[in-house]
């Protein structure tokens, strides 16, 4: 299917020059949190996007009738309950991840991207552009997870998704894993430097 330009600008807008983390400085929390090894980073990004998705859709569905007076509530019990399938699904098929994952499956409901989609956005337009905008604003969530994840887990842990990469034979050399990379803070100065090559690369974010 074709989109047209607005569509192109709704979608693809979130990946880069309207990134939630790196431009409306959104999802903070949660990038800090599981980004510590690349799985859970991945896990973390995918629902997140199903979820604003749904959500999105369903909220635009029911946008002309829905009282302006309890809007709030509504987009929380929609949340709570794609949440809820969600961490359900992952609690019978990828256990492992959910463990890791722990409480901050729970917190999607509270990730101000999604309600700040839902409010901004899915109450004001059609279900289509909704949909996109929410994979759209999802996946740059996503983005910005993986590589932060990629970067901690491989230079932390010598690993990716669990599977050595850091050959045996530099440890031997006297290479030895960056622990700090493991630690929250390290997921904050990586979201950092990612702000800073993005600004870098697109004239229109630097400040004037």
């Amino acid at each position: 299917m074709k989109l047209s330009e607005k569509n192109k600008t709704i979608l693809l807008g979130p990946l880069a020059k309207n990134n939630p983390i790196t431009v409306q400085v959104l999802g903070i929390c949660s990038a800090l949190a599981v980004t510590s090894k690349l799985a859970p980073a991945i896990v973390m990004a995918i629902s997140v996007t199903v979820v604003v998705a749904l959500g999105n859709v369903i909220i635009s569905l029911l946008r002309n009738t829905i009282p302006n007076r309890i809007r709030i509530i509504v987009q929380l019990v929609v949340l709570a309950a794609l949440v809820t399938i969600v961490s359900e699904i992952l609690k019978a098929y990828a256990f492992d991840i959910y463990r890791q994952l722990s409480v901050f499956i729970g917190l999607i409901v509270a990730n101000c991207i999604l309600m700040g989609r839902l409010e901004a956005f899915a109450l004001a337009n059609k279900p289509w552009p909704a949909f996109l905008d929410g994979i759209g604003n999802g996946l740059g969530y996503g983005i910005i997870l993986i590589i932060v994840g990629f970067f901690r887990e491989l230079l932390g842990s010598g690993t990716l998704l669990g599977y050595q990469i850091v050959p045996e034979s530099f440890y031997e050399s006297g290479y030895a894993d960056n622990g700090l990379m493991i630690l929250p803070p390290m997921a904050l100065i990586l979201v950092a430097c990612v702000i800073w090559v993005q600004r870098i690369r697109n004239k229109d974010l630097q400040e004037k």
